[in-house]
């Protein structure tokens, strides 16, 4: 059979986490609720920052920026994963795939590099703390800030540009309940091999900048905290990095254990399955992850409310 062009593709069928009938609505129930409890927590803390003056910092303005991706990231797979076990309908058209794609990779990317923008923060708080204002003035902040959103929308952009280069036929089934690109790949007619090279080269280069820039973050601060004499100082210190390191480490964790074994076996539904923690869950425990060990953000949120 002859590869299509992808101008001619009319729709891609998604399998979705599980193909039988009587799961469907217990499916649809568990998701709606994570995702109104993912939206709702991350707006809280969004607001909570807003509106309490003693949350205006550079800590706080880069989580209120984390809950906002966060947001959006869910936003992009859940809603529709949503509207179609309520539709019983598994289609999404080529358009719709490819602009769904290009919106989870970057506010994906987005996490990536506030989590590691955040960890320096930490790194100047923590090691430098008399230069830390000066450090962290509004405008470099401002810049961290644009930079990072800058380099999430060229890596989606380059990977969704790449897609676009490729053909495919009329088998369409995606086993996933959202576009993934490595899954959107491999059902291409077309050769693939410039796609995975640059796939897993874009990847491990934003992955090694992030995890390196982490990584060093928090050995100096690690190497700062042993130096204080006081167990005092030193609880202080682990605490305020406390929630910032649990995020790290189950973002990274699901994420790398979900496309690591995706490599290895592209098309398996428990690829799909495991893909729910860091899309789904992650997203969601972050809230509660950083308003359950953190009191400013717990002041701010009773300011909230009264």
């Amino acid at each position: 059979m002859e590869p299509r062009n992808q101008s001619h593709i009319l729709e891609f069928i998604l399998l979705g986490l599980s193909e039988e009938a009587e799961l469907q609505p217990l499916l649809f129930g568990l998701f709606l609720s994570m995702y109104l409890v993912t939206f709702t927590g991350n707006l809280l803390i969004i607001l909570a920052i807003i509106t309490d003056s003693h949350l205006h910092t550079p800590m706080y303005f880069f989580l209120s920026n984390l809950s906002f991706a966060d947001i959006c990231f869910t936003s992009t797979t859940v809603p529709k994963m949503l509207l179609n076990m309520k539709m019983q309908n598994k289609v999404m058209t080529y358009k719709e795939c490819i602009t769904q794609m290009y919106f989870f990779i970057l506010f994906g990317a987005l996490d990536d590099f506030l989590l590691t923008v955040m960890a320096y923060d930490r790194f100047v708080a923590i090691c430098h703390p008399l230069h830390y204002t000066v450090i962290m003035n509004p405008m470099f902040c401002g810049l961290m800030l644009l930079a990072s959103w800058l380099l999430s929308v060229l890596y989606s952009l380059l990977h969704s540009l790449m897609v676009l280069r490729l053909s495919f036929c009329t088998e369409l089934e995606i086993s996933h309940f959202f576009c993934e690109l490595n899954q959107v790949v491999q059902l291409a007619c077309s050769d693939i091999f410039l796609n995975n090279l640059v796939m897993y080269f874009a990847i491990g280069i934003v992955g090694i900048i992030t995890l390196t820039g982490i990584l060093f973050s928090y050995s100096k601060i690690l190497s700062s905290i042993l130096r204080i004499s006081s167990a005092g100082g030193k609880s202080k210190a682990f605490s305020t990095c406390g929630s910032h390191l649990s995020v790290i480490s189950l973002f990274y964790g699901t994420a790398l254990g979900v496309y690591l074994s995706s490599a290895a076996t592209p098309n398996t539904k428990g690829s799909a399955i495991a893909s729910v923690m860091y899309t789904v869950v992650t997203p969601m425990l972050n809230p509660f992850i950083y308003s359950l060990r953190n009191k400013d953000i717990k002041h701010g949120l009773r300011k909230l409310f009264n």
